[in-house]
């Protein structure tokens, strides 16, 4: 890994801190309240993904924390076998618990570091990967993250993303921080805002939209889409060929 990211925390930090904000994470109605407009952002990317792949049997919830995208997905679709993937085991506990009683499909959990995980190729119909990829590092790390999302991917499958986004221009890189920093404070405070900024320079390297929809289509995929944006946040995915 790049020396440049020395200083960003470990996948056991990362781990760490999850395990012990569980219940942040388990509100269908409002998702992470840290995240502009979360609630709209599972809805588009669970109606698109249906859309896109209305006859879906497998799919991955990548970073699955709670459970809250596959449980608006199933809303829609159900039963499908669902596998949920996260660092963090009591993440996985409460999601398993969730999905069960909700999907009438089979439930599996992978307790396991994406990038590390052995899972089938051309296997996944809908893959969800929400709030988690901008823990990626150096652009290895997500040319070869998205080229593994890309191989289990299965022929027509599809994948949807919701994430913290940077810019590539600086003063609107700027701008969108102010209003991210804004939004904080109007929905928890100077103190929420310090908290959130804090545990995002130690632990993330988010990249623009531009990138990962460039990165999208250099690894294989052919129709890629913007679903929503809001200053600091996206909703973006991508459809593989049959």
């Amino acid at each position: 890994m790049n020396n440049l990211y020395k200083d960003k925390a470990s996948i056991e930090d990362i781990r760490n801190r999850f395990d012990n904000d569980v219940e942040r994470f388990s509100n269908l109605e409002t998702g992470q309240t840290a995240t502009i407009d979360a609630p709209l952002a599972m809805e588009l990317i669970t109606n698109a993904a249906v859309a896109c792949t209305p006859n879906a049997k497998n799919i991955l919830d990548i970073g699955c924390g709670a459970g809250n995208n596959t449980l608006k997905l199933l809303q829609l679709i159900n039963p499908v076998n669902c596998d949920l993937l996260d660092l963090s085991k009591h993440m996985l506990d409460r999601a398993f618990q969730r999905v069960s009683e909700s999907n009438k499909g089979e439930v599996r959990i992978i307790h396991e570091d994406f990038r590390k995980a052995k899972l089938d190729n051309e296997h996944y119909d809908i893959i969800l990967a929400a709030a988690v990829l901008h823990h990626l590092r150096d652009d290895s790390d997500w040319e070869n993250s998205f080229k593994k999302i890309y191989d289990i991917t299965a022929p027509g499958g599809s994948v949807w993303i919701t994430d913290l986004v940077i810019h590539e221009n600086e003063k609107v890189q700027d701008m969108m921080w102010n209003r991210y920093g804004d939004y904080l404070i109007k929905n928890g405070g100077e103190g929420k805002k310090n908290k959130v900024f804090e545990y995002i320079a130690k632990e993330d390297t988010p990249r623009p939209v531009s990138y990962q929809l460039d990165l999208l289509r250099k690894v294989g995929f052919k129709s890629v889409d913007i679903l929503h944006k809001n200053s600091c946040f996206a909703a973006f995915g991508a459809v593989k060929a049959q």
